[in-house]
């Protein structure tokens, strides 16, 4: 395991390291490209990159515009911002017309720490997944969020990718790793419980996996980073040998990743599920670690969680 690295800092990071392969890729960010980190981008390529100032919605349909002339535009702002300001804009200037535009939305859930409740947006999985033929990426780590922009802009379509502001472990470092948009990831085998997670929650997945294991209980562990279109396959074939789900994320329980695997079951291999999230509540300002902790989304609550429901 390397350093620990906020994906946000990835995001950046590979929007440099594609520019010369995709020479119509451009950059759009709402006065934030320090926080976000399409500031990397914009001093490597100042001429493919434009700040629209505080104005997301504008900046969202101007992305839309770029996109009808051919240009690969990345919308970028926090995910309060990019989702939630921008929802008019993102489902009819971007998803009904199902034009090319990536949204690289930053700072999303709790770990956005001491900003507070109306920063921290657990909502956004849930309000991307609705719009028709959108694409919801939530990268794990450095390596899936370097790997998840490539794959955005190999595609066509729209696609939403949420990145956070905390720093998080590098757990995909090895040499069999693979990101395939709509494939998740087997980490762990087990027959017990299936343990199937989402972005940062997926290091705290592996850690209750463990936690478990020194009590007699054997855990798959899957990595869902692609929400929509879900990986119904890996999904089913778990839950089958299991029995028993549970899934987590740094995100509302309603909407988000465990709502898209209740779908999945619920019409081909009922299943008892519990959802580990935002229980319906809004975050607090705090450190990032101290509310993951509060929140029960470290390894040691999911373990709790898992331990007190089979």
């Amino acid at each position: 395991m390397g350093d620990k690295i906020a994906t946000r800092e990835s995001y950046g990071n590979a929007l440099v390291a594609c520019a010369e392969d995709f020479p119509n890729l451009v950059v759009l960010d709402a006065d934030l490209a320090g926080a976000t980190k399409t500031g990397t981008f914009k001093k490597a390529y100042p001429d493919r990159h434009i700040d629209c100032g505080i104005a997301e919605c504008n900046m969202t349909g101007i992305a839309a515009g770029l996109a009808t002339c051919g240009k690969i535009p990345f919308v970028s702002s926090f995910a309060m911002f990019a989702a939630g300001r921008n929802f008019e804009q993102v489902r009819n200037s971007i998803g009904y017309p199902h034009l090319n535009v990536k949204i690289g939305a930053t700072h999303a859930g709790i770990t956005v720490g001491e900003d507070g409740a109306t920063h921290q947006c657990n909502e956004d999985i849930a309000l991307m997944r609705t719009i028709p033929g959108m694409t919801v990426i939530v990268p794990s780590d450095d390596i899936e969020a370097k790997a998840a922009v490539r794959a955005a802009l190999e595609m066509n379509g729209p696609v939403y990718l949420r990145f956070g502001r905390a720093a998080v472990p590098v757990i995909n470092d090895r040499p069999d790793y693979k990101f395939e948009i709509g494939k998740g990831v087997k980490l762990n085998d087990g027959s017990d419980v299936t343990i199937i997670a989402t972005g940062i929650c997926v290091d705290s997945a592996m850690q209750a996996a463990k936690i478990l294991e020194e009590k007699g209980i054997k855990a798959d562990v899957i990595n869902i980073h692609t929400i929509k279109p879900l990986d119904e396959e890996i999904v089913i074939a778990s839950a089958k040998k299991t029995g028993k789900v549970f899934t987590v994320e740094e995100h509302s329980v309603i909407g988000g990743l465990g709502s898209a695997v209740c779908d999945c079951l619920a019409a081909n291999a009922p299943t008892k599920v519990v959802k580990i999230g935002m229980n319906d509540k809004f975050g607090e300002s705090g450190p990032a670690s101290a509310l993951v902790e509060k929140y029960g989304l470290d390894g040691k609550g999911v373990a709790e969680t898992i331990l007190a429901n089979i």
